[in-house]
């Protein structure tokens, strides 16, 4: 793996070798805001074509750096937010406790791992898997205010948090960073899929994107890696860093201010 950006880059940060996670989560930290607020990163793969998944499972367009950078980017987070689609089709399971993140972790007063925070209108999960009824810390499931209440009650016996964050049976895109803050869950990762993430970015509440660009084609029918409400102006981010490893360009952006704020409510 080597460093491309930011410069200047030296001889050695253009020497290919692996970086150990210590060095990755330097690179990665959650930058130090005030206020108590939720800073919202999320972490994609797409192809060269912009495909998000190769039949439904974004693991074929991976590789071992991009999953040791996603392993980093979860020992970081207070929580990880995902779709329940997502959760579905890649068969989500518990986070657990790593070693190699329990210091910094300490340090910063963090669980021994992140929370899985699982976005979903109609609760249509299986409450009996071991993401819901034997998680390391709690899994948290955020919904509207008229999810059917047979669900809710499933989820609830399960030992799952339910939180509102939709006055009717959609969730309101632009509450969930506030509502996790209140639970003390600031340093946010999420990993979509690609309609939560366009949700997200539509509603004006994702500040950096970390994106790892595989040098594949996929075609087909596959998303792109968000699919939302246009906004009215584009977005705009700046480039903070770029690693390369045996052609998987690794790119981190964050969200300009001024440009691309909220731009109304976006349910899911």
């Amino acid at each position: 793996m080597r460093r491309l950006f930011p410069y200047p880059v030296s001889p050695a940060d253009l020497e290919d070798r692996e970086w150990g996670l210590d060095e990755l989560a330097d690179l990665y930290a959650y930058p130090e805001h005030g206020g108590g607020g939720a800073w919202l990163r999320a972490n994609m793969v797409s192809s060269l074509d912009g495909a998000a998944h190769h039949e439904g499972r974004s693991q074929p367009l991976s590789s071992a750096a991009d999953m040791r950078i996603f392993g980093t980017l979860r020992g970081l987070a207070d929580a990880v937010v995902v779709g329940a689609e997502t959760v579905r089709q890649e068969g989500y399971r518990p986070t657990r406790a790593r070693e190699a993140f329990a210091a910094r972790r300490a340090a910063l007063g963090q669980g021994p791992a992140p929370v899985i925070a699982v976005v979903s209108a109609g609760l249509a999960l299986d409450f009996t898997l071991p993401l819901f009824t034997s998680p390391l810390v709690p899994t948290v499931v955020l919904t509207g205010a008229a999810a059917p209440a047979e669900r809710v009650a499933a989820a609830r016996a399960a030992g799952t948090e339910v939180v509102v964050a939709g006055e009717g049976r959609e969730v309101d895109a632009a509450r969930v960073p506030a509502l996790l803050a209140e639970r003390g869950l600031t340093r946010l990762l999420t990993e979509g899929g690609p309609r939560l993430l366009g949700q997200f970015a539509s509603a004006g509440v994702l500040d950096e994107m970390c994106l790892s660009l595989a040098p594949m084609v996929a075609t087909g029918t596959a998303p792109r890696i968000m699919a939302g409400p246009p906004l009215a102006v584009p977005a705009r981010f700046s480039l903070e860093s770029m690693l390369e490893d045996a052609g998987f360009l690794f790119t981190r952006y964050r969200r300009i201010p001024d440009h691309g704020e909220r731009h109304g409510s976006a349910r899911i």
